[in-house]
């Protein structure tokens, strides 16, 4: 039920594109050597895999490469669709009874949803069936929040390695006092390790961690809708009742998209009645 997000990796990409036409329009190619120091970046990259290391489980820090994966992926099934879903299912239910509805969970790829449809056929009550589901929502906010530290956590060594590695060098440069023209060129380079550890928090770490917060809350809020969605199954609602109490979680602009959607469905069908 995913799709490919493409947002950011052309967001972090467009912010390095950025980054590098600002350096080329004041210094040209010489400008953008003079930005790449091999000791500024061992310093704040091996600082910060360091700092990970000391802080993370080898078992989280192996997850990292699944979360960059994350957060280029977005919930392929809309709103109106999920609402579609549980008004069929209310209908079947009502149809051919809710123990009918084992023989549709091939149709059914979201393992959430699937979990719900068996514990409803299974006649379990609807405050348990809330609360074992419930709690599954609690567990996958736990889960998302400790993979989440790891890039928050990356936001915050970062900057803090570049600040290091830039009294390492001014430390060096206060050594060559002595030769005021080494002065200038040892600065800069000084000041380059905070420029790296900066732009890596900014611009990769702190924006995945809130790529990964809202895609949280997102499915968090899928996931409550989907309870609903379920005990009104059980309980035998109307299906249209129940697609309108589902459609109060819809925005405006959904819930216009809808309205088209179903006046252009019933033109359609009043075109091939004639």
């Amino acid at each position: 039920m995913s799709k490919k997000d493409i947002l950011t990796p052309i967001g972090i990409t467009f912010g390095f594109i950025v980054i590098m036409l600002a350096i080329l329009s004041s210094g040209g190619t010489e400008g953008i050597i003079s930005f790449v120091d091999l000791s500024s970046i061992l310093i704040v990259i091996g600082g910060l895999i360091a700092s990970m290391l000391i802080t993370f489980k080898m078992e989280q820090l192996k997850l990292i490469f699944k979360l960059f994966k994350a957060t280029s992926l977005q919930n392929s099934m809309q709103l109106p669709d999920l609402i579609d879903l549980f008004s069929r299912l209310a209908e079947r239910a009502r149809r051919e009874g809710i123990l009918a509805l084992e023989n549709h969970l091939d149709e059914i790829d979201d393992p959430f949803i699937r979990k719900g449809i068996l514990l409803v056929v299974d006649g379990v009550e609807p405050e348990v069936i809330n609360d074992i589901l419930e709690a599954e929502i609690i567990a996958l906010e736990e889960r998302h929040a400790k993979g989440r530290s790891l890039f928050e956590k990356a936001a915050e060594y970062a900057p803090s390695w570049g600040m290091i590695g830039t009294l390492i060098g001014l430390v060096l440069m206060l050594n060559k006092l002595t030769d005021p023209s080494t002065l200038g060129p040892a600065m800069a380079v000084a000041l380059l390790t905070t420029l790296y550890g900066t732009v890596l928090a900014n611009l990769v770490f702190t924006p995945m961690a809130n790529k990964l917060e809202g895609k949280t809350e997102e499915e968090t809020f899928y996931k409550q809708i989907i309870i609903e969605g379920i005990i009104g199954v059980q309980s035998g609602q109307n299906p249209r009742i129940l697609e309108e109490k589902l459609n109060a979680f819809l925005s405006s602009e959904d819930l216009e998209k809808q309205k088209m959607s179903e006046t252009s469905n019933l033109v359609g069908e009043s075109v091939n009645e004639a």
